[in-house]
């Protein structure tokens, strides 16, 4: 994309609030389960029967995309039987339908659709449905509610199960869960208006969930079950918890399953050793890229011009697998605590995390929600701070050195008081998890602090992550591994993969300039009112956004040549587009 088209929209951007480079659809493994219009758990309703129009119930109606907006719909759909529904919620919990007053849709997800439900007593309780194009409904749901189950005995505040089906053979005719509705806030709603006291509380309790989740030892890698429903559809058994309802059987994160990859008899988990769970994602896109491997332009379309708008070849990714193969081995960490099998929420963020208070009490955790997609994973592979608690590219919260509010604080205009502050508050979350962890969580303490760990969960996740026309991330992450074998593996073991010094200049400059495109792309987003490189937007801004983005366009094309007008019709990011050779 020619480098004018975006000029208007040079926003300066602190470097400690840009999110993590990936691709757009990387982000979607990683965001879209959380996606939700902000929701307050509703006060107590009075026992009248409402009705809805059932249209509501099937359709998602939280937002628009301005990318694709019939897709995004269309996905989402979900026609079910409402009358098979509320029956066999009130059997769940031992009451009648006639018990039932109220059955409305509460959020809606990028991978399900929440029901709240209300008795004439005024009991509540969720119903959840995944949508169409949820990925292997069967075993998200089966796994998400063993997972559950086995943290809520561990006294982890975890919502009861009450009922579920993985399969749609039912009288509802969908796959869903029920269970407990939460009585609380959800934490996303005062993330931002949370006092000190506040985060230093809630980052001590986050720390001591997680210190008792990773208490918990599993005899093998991959994901959580119930030994039943596993028995009724996986190829071979799951390796059995002390606990013999509960079996560790394939890994359910998404990039093992994205597209036709879960059309392929690949190996994916149980994981035996800490090897086998770095290798089988790898293992995974070489066997995908065989089989449907073809020449592609870069999903994410102002990355494109950083290859002359050239398709690029599966060979080269296939290439760097290769080389991530070689070096896998290597990646284990010395200290052998760090390869023990653990559980950790896989989207720890805000919105996940259920809080009660008062005003003259300390806020306190009472649910921690969205369990799906949860891989059991060699501890080194688990660490980090997760993404909505970290001050991404802060030296002062990389080094943990001591800040403070400006003193001239009070002289600042109120944009700049407003950023000072923020970064600040940023400053303070980071500090604090860190320092509980610290405190609370001895074996995650170890994994934060492993100076090659955040390195090593790169090359994981690249090398593991769908082909998308890319190879770039994946081999700046293993020149960086070259450049740093001795903090990985310690000394005398020599690398067994080398690039040439003209190789890594040219990759370091595409590097570059694929970055400076990143960082267009989110602000114009921004400008866009887009929350997510998918471009979703709050239903009252869409048709702003949608004459934004054709203003956008109209004056990128007056200010082009005739050759980048051509360019800048085949490659807006911000048209539709056709996604399925990306599957």
């Amino acid at each position: 994309m020619p480098g004018l088209v975006f000029d208007l929209l040079a926003v300066p951007v602190s470097l400690s609030l840009r999110r993590p480079r990936s691709s757009l659809r990387s982000f979607h493994f990683a965001y879209s389960s959380s996606i939700a219009t902000p929701t307050r758990w509703p006060p107590r309703r009075s026992f009248s029967v409402v009705t809805h129009c059932r249209n509501d119930l099937f359709n998602y109606t939280s937002g628009r995309w301005i990318i694709n907006d019939a897709l995004r719909h269309a996905e989402r759909r979900r026609v079910f039987n409402v009358d098979g529904l509320r029956r066999l919620a009130a059997e769940s919990v031992g009451r009648s339908p006639d018990d039932m007053v109220d059955l409305r849709k509460h959020a809606e997800g990028g991978l399900n659709r929440i029901f709240l439900i209300t008795m004439r007593d005024g009991f509540r309780m969720v119903a959840r449905i995944p949508y169409p194009a949820a990925i292997l409904k069967y075993f998200t749901v089966a796994s998400e509610v063993a997972t559950m189950a086995l943290l809520r005995s561990s006294g982890l505040p975890i919502p009861e199960v009450y009922g579920y089906s993985p399969a749609p053979d039912n009288v509802a005719e969908t796959e869903y869960i029920f269970m407990e509705f939460v009585e609380g806030t959800n934490l996303g709603h005062e993330w931002f208006g949370l006092e000190e006291g506040d985060i230093i509380s809630i980052s001590r309790q986050l720390a001591e969930l997680e210190s008792k989740m990773m208490s918990i030892a599993f005899p093998a890698g991959g994901s959580l079950y119930y030994t039943k429903d596993l028995e009724k559809v996986a190829g071979r058994p799951g390796v059995p918890l002390d606990d013999k309802r509960f079996c560790v059987g394939p890994d359910i994160s998404l990039p093992l399953w994205f597209g036709r990859r879960s059309q392929l008899d690949v190996d994916r988990g149980p994981y035996e050793n800490a090897e086998a769970a770095l290798v089988r994602g790898a293992e995974k896109e070489l066997a995908y890229l065989e089989r449907f491997g073809r020449p592609l332009l870069p999903f994410q379309r102002t990355r494109r011009k950083g290859y002359q708008y050239q398709e690029q070849l599966p060979s080269d990714h296939v290439e760097n697998l290769d080389r991530y193969l070689l070096v896998a081995s290597s990646l284990i960490p010395r200290n052998p605590a760090l390869s023990h099998f653990r559980i950790r929420h896989p989207d720890l963020r805000p919105q996940n995390i259920i809080v009660s208070g008062s005003p003259d009490s300390d806020l306190r955790v009472v649910g921690l929600i969205d369990w799906q997609y949860t891989s059991i994973l060699p501890l080194f592979l688990l660490g980090g701070i997760p993404q909505s608690l970290q001050n991404l590219g802060d030296p002062i919260s990389h080094r943990m050195a001591r800040f403070s509010l400006p003193e001239n604080l009070d002289d600042l205009d109120d944009t700049e008081r407003s950023q000072e502050k923020e970064l600040y508050r940023r400053r303070l979350v980071h500090y604090h998890y860190v320092k509980n962890t610290e405190e609370h969580n001895e074996l995650l303490y170890a994994a934060l602090i492993d100076p090659a760990g955040e390195l090593r969960r790169r090359l994981f996740r690249y090398a593991s992550d769908p082909w998308e026309g890319e190879t770039l991330a994946l081999k700046v992450a293993l020149i960086q591994a070259t450049e740093n074998w001795e903090t990985l593996t310690g000394e005398g073991l020599p690398c067994p993969v080398v690039f040439d010094a003209e190789d890594v200049r040219a990759t370091t400059k595409l590097d570059a300039k694929q970055s400076e495109a990143d960082d267009t792309l989110e602000e114009a987003y921004e400008n866009l009112f887009c929350f997510g490189p998918e471009g979703w937007v709050p239903t009252e801004l869409y048709e702003v956004a949608m004459a934004r983005s054709k203003r956008m366009k109209e004056n990128a094309l007056a200010a082009a040549s005739p050759e980048e007008r051509a360019q800048i019709a085949a490659h807006w990011p911000f048209d539709d587009m056709d996604e399925t050779e990306y599957d």
